[in-house]
């Protein structure tokens, strides 16, 4: 988690390199790791464009209005980017928890854990009809 006023791709680095540490099998290679990652175009920079294809993980990020597409060392997969509307709906479900969306836990880890609480709920609504 970042602090309000700070811009999402400054996690992005720490993010990835905590998902490559979490997540491995018994021979510290990676269980699970992304072939593409999508973002909205503030994450597009080219350090960011680097970045992931150091990593094996293709960017789906759409091309600012005043930047030259052809410029971009991969073409912009409009139907991977579509699909990114999933974890869209998904924030917009979490903003309707009241105690998630207005943040009244000031602590990451309480934070967290309303998160959880709220999947959990939802999870239950779901199940038992």
């Amino acid at each position: 988690m970042t602090a309000g006023q700070a811009h999402d791709n400054t996690a992005l680095v720490p993010l990835l390199d905590g998902a490559d540490e979490s997540v491995v099998d018994g021979e510290d290679a990676p269980v699970a790791w992304p072939l593409a990652l999508a973002g909205d175009k503030g994450y597009r920079a080219d350090w960011i464009d680097a970045f992931l294809l150091e990593l094996g993980i293709t960017p789906v990020i759409p091309s600012k209005e005043n930047e030259d597409r052809s410029a971009r060392p991969v073409e912009f997969d409009q139907t991977a980017y579509r699909r990114r509307s999933i974890v869209e709906c998904l924030i917009g479900w979490l903003k309707e928890c009241r105690r998630v969306m207005t943040r009244f836990e000031k602590s990451a880890k309480n934070f967290g854990g309303m998160i959880k609480m709220a999947f959990i709920q939802r999870y239950l609504r779901l199940i038992c009809g």
